[in-house]
């Protein structure tokens, strides 16, 4: 939001949250895009006579339509007046926005409906060494969890209020991170979030790194809360707002949405890598029950 058309913002409340909507067009036309791939993948694959899980691509839709949300609702209204809007905004492009799509497995319905060539290609791309380095897990919980302080903690965030540019790149960069994150620990898309020896990450592994974030959203809320005056102190304060919460109040605020709602978010997302992890051991269970009728029946006596 320009500086002139934050200065005229009238008072926030639910109704203008909810039903004051801008248009941006570079994210709705890449959700857009997006989706309409995402489809024609699903669509391509019943002409073959494969069955796509309908829960992928309601999933699939619900990021997209949290992208939208974070991006053309009254919340891009309020993002550069207020803090905790922005926190807001944060859980969803960081946080619950790459759950939904990861859980859409667009990786490994791209390799699966498009033509030879194209498949070809993916997995190459997978194999290559700086993707195989940027999607490690570690890497990618790296990348996440100083991205939170890299944003807040240097001139970036208000970088970004005073630039529009800036502003767009730093929604794309939380949504990439968490991306690469989430599918790092969940793991349904082929080639990525593995080891160095190209294995799949062991599920306590990726457990331990989703509680390992607990840490950095408690330094940072911590940070936020404790601090003596707002980030991007100069813009706030030129902003001239008379109505609502202080600035430093507000950052308050903001801080403890992003705690709070970014470690309920992990603790989804834990409960999803400890389902994946027990359907895993029950699978191996089934097979291993399957091995040994087989090598029962073969030792029986004929």
């Amino acid at each position: 939001m320009p500086w002139s058309a934050a200065l005229a913002l009238p008072p926030i409340t639910a109704a203008r949250v909810a039903g004051w909507w801008v248009l941006d067009p570079v994210p709705l036309a890449l959700s857009a895009l997006s989706g309409w791939a995402y489809l024609a993948g699903v669509r391509r694959l019943a002409a073959r006579g494969r069955r796509w899980r309908p829960g992928r691509t309601a999933s699939f839709a619900a990021g997209l339509a949290t992208v939208v949300v974070a991006t053309q609702s009254g919340l891009a209204r309020y993002d550069t007046t207020l803090f905790s809007v922005h926190a807001a905004q944060h859980v969803l492009l960081g946080m619950v926005a790459p759950l939904l799509l990861v859980l859409g497995a667009p990786m490994t319905l791209a390799v699966q409906a498009t033509h030879r060539p194209t498949q070809r290609f993916l997995v190459g791309l997978f194999r290559q060494p700086v993707v195989r380095f940027v999607t490690h897990p570690i890497t990618a919980w790296f990348l996440f969890g100083t991205t939170m302080f890299g944003l807040y903690l240097t001139g970036v965030y208000e970088l970004s209020l005073r630039n529009g540019v800036v502003h767009g790149w730093v929604h794309l960069h939380l949504l990439a991170v968490g991306c690469l994150f989430t599918e790092a620990v969940v793991g349904l898309d082929p080639g990525w979030g593995r080891t160095r020896a190209g294995r799949p990450l062991g599920y306590p592994v990726r457990l331990l790194l989703v509680l390992l974030l607990v840490p950095f959203h408690a330094v940072l809320g911590l940070a936020l809360l404790s601090a003596g005056e707002p980030v991007a102190a100069a813009w706030y304060e030129g902003l001239g707002r008379t109505w609502g919460a202080s600035p430093l109040a507000d950052q308050r605020t903001g801080a403890a949405l992003m705690w709070g709602l970014g470690d309920l978010v992990g603790v989804v997302l834990a409960v999803v890598v400890a389902y994946q992890w027990m359907r895993a051991d029950e699978r191996e269970a089934r097979r291993l029950d399957a091995a040994d009728d087989a090598a029962r029946a073969r030792a029986a006596p004929r």
